[in-house]
């Protein structure tokens, strides 16, 4: 999604009543035709198994992953229906302790990874393990990804002409004018009715209550009894589901930078919190570009460095990059460094340049865009905004969203209007909205589960991982304090992987919530390519803490 939600008091003066449809749907608990037709699934997957071999684009890959299908149902209230196939990708345990190259590491399984998005694909997540924070848990599980429904080659949806998506030149106001309004209005009403025309009925089936069954018929075709999981950002939502749905059957879950579950943020309000968690996050960047002033000489002040990129954004080229790069293209290059810190001294080498007179650092990190990539991004929107719309009613008069955010804007102006853009489409949908669940387990009703969470994690705000572990009994919190990087299993902090090693290895948690100091900040002129820069990209490459895919707009 674009996130959830830790209200600060200028955030809860943006709570409103949505004007939305009814919502239709209902939940599908225990007793109803999607439950019954969930298990029919999971049992026709079990009997199948998976048949693994080369997977799609193998020239890319290592040869020790291997990919297979499942077949789950469209619609999980007639499992004899139309069916799709979900693409899964797995690397086997090492069985090798990185330690000690003698020893041989009992299985433990499949561990299965949810990337986020929605719209993310986690086909490339097992060769994580080539990675060495990941070895340990490498030696012990079977790593498994796999692309959800409507991400490609998952049966993949579309809501426009690839060759359209990547539009630019684009303005970024932060003070759009109603003409403007009025302009992007139109353009995501036209884009709802595109995702109609293409998907058809089928539209209506994408949505997280059937990711959540989906998961369970992926669980019973690689044969395992019960479900060891890692989901990060919305894939956390994806595991929260699960959790409440099918319960008897999860091992062990970690949630890496967790979304808020609460069914009255799902998916409005939420993205309102990270819009305003998103200024925060922007002021980190600049203080500690101000920081290093006598590096890149963009000011010495928050304020200062804020008027460079303003300059920048005011005479961003778009003639010298073929005219596909503009303001908007710049500040979604910008948005991304909001997510991980190890963009920044990147960003902020190229921001100095082009203010120096050398645009092409700063064009290249806004504005790289293949064919290929157009039609990746176009299906990663298009999933995106499939499931947010599908999942919850959202407001269908723009004055709603107008107000709220005319309001947010005065205080965070950095994020809010391209995250209204990128989710306004959910205000002209024309399939039925699902209802929310309501997500709580009780003492007993599931093992105990990890929840991970940075403490300045724009794209997820704190206060999700709070509110998830207040819902789920018997989970524990470890957080990284005074950290804003989105995705932090397996990363750097050695604290934290301890705790996730203790856990998928040894079942072992904290007695109670605890806390690991931060990351290092990066060094200035990391050169791109190497150091940290290299971890951000095998990062995004593997789809670890890749999160929001949706970050920036998708029409950009």
């Amino acid at each position: 999604m674009r996130a959830a939600a830790l209200y600060s008091a200028a955030g809860s003066l943006l709570l409103t009543t949505l004007a939305a449809a009814p919502a239709q749907g209902a939940p599908g608990g225990p007793g109803t035709a999607e439950a019954r037709g969930t298990a029919v699934a999971a049992e026709r997957a079990a009997a199948a198994g998976i048949e693994f071999g080369r997977c799609p684009e193998a020239e890319d890959l290592p040869g020790s992953m291997r990919c297979g299908t499942v077949t789950v149902p469209l619609d999980y209230a007639h499992p004899d229906g139309k069916r799709i196939r979900l693409t899964v990708s797995r690397v086997r345990a090492t069985h090798k302790d990185p330690d000690d190259p003698g020893r041989e590491v009992p299985g433990q399984g499949a561990l299965l990874y949810n990337p986020g998005g929605p719209g993310a694909s986690g086909l490339h997540f097992p060769l994580v393990g080539l990675v060495p924070e990941w070895k340990r848990i490498a030696a012990a599980y079977d790593l498994v990804g796999y692309a959800p429904r409507g991400v490609a080659p998952s049966a993949p949806l579309s809501c426009q002409d690839p060759g359209n998506f990547f539009r630019g030149p684009r303005p970024a106001p932060t003070r759009p004018s109603d003409a403007y309004k009025k302009e992007r209005a139109a353009e995501a009403e036209a884009y709802a009715r595109g995702c109609a025309e293409r998907a058809g009925d089928s539209l209506r089936h994408y949505h997280s209550l059937n990711n959540a069954r989906d998961l369970e018929v992926v669980r019973a075709a690689l044969g395992e009894r019960q479900l060891t999981f890692m989901g990060a950002s919305y894939g956390t939502y994806l595991g929260a589901l699960y959790a409440e749905l099918f319960p008897s059957r999860v091992r062990r879950m970690v949630f890496d930078s967790a979304v808020n579950p609460d069914p009255e943020q799902v998916w409005y309000r939420n993205n309102l919190g990270q819009s305003a968690a998103f200024e925060h996050r922007w002021t980190d960047f600049k203080v500690w570009m101000a920081g290093h002033d006598t590096v890149y000489g963009l000011g010495d002040t928050a304020a200062k460095v804020q008027h460079s990129y303003e300059e920048a954004s005011a005479r961003f080229p778009a003639e010298a990059a073929g005219g596909t790069v503009g303001p908007a293209q710049l500040q979604g290059a910008f948005l991304r460094a909001g997510y991980y810190d190890d963009y920044w001294p990147h960003r902020a080498e190229a921001l100095s340049a082009y203010l120096k007179g050398d645009p092409q650092p700063l064009i290249d990190q806004a504005g790289t865009r293949t064919e290929e990539g157009a039609v990746e991004a176009e299906n990663a929107g298009a999933v995106y905004t499939a499931v947010e719309c599908n999942d919850a009613p959202w407001p269908t008069d723009f004055a709603v969203w107008d107000r709220d955010n005319t309001r947010l804007a005065r205080r965070a102006p950095f994020e809010t209007w391209d995250n209204v853009w990128t989710n306004l489409p959910c205000a002209f949908w024309q399939a039925p909205r699902q209802t929310p669940l309501d997500v709580r387990t009780g003492p007993g009703e599931l093992p105990p589960t990890l929840i991970l969470a940075a403490e300045r994690d724009a794209a997820t705000p704190y206060g999700g991982a709070l509110e998830l572990r207040g819902r789920l009994s018997g989970s524990v919190l470890v957080t990284e304090r005074g950290a804003g990087t989105h995705g932090i299993a397996a990363g750097p902090n050695a604290c934290v992987n301890a705790h996730l090693e203790a856990y998928l290895l040894d079942g072992r948690l904290p007695a109670r919530d605890v806390s690991c100091a931060p990351r290092p900040e990066p060094e200035p002129r990391t050169a791109p390519g190497t150091g940290t820069e290299v971890r951000s990209r095998a990062a995004d490459r593997v789809g670890l803490g890749t999160g929001d895919g949706s970050a920036g707009d998708p029409a950009a």
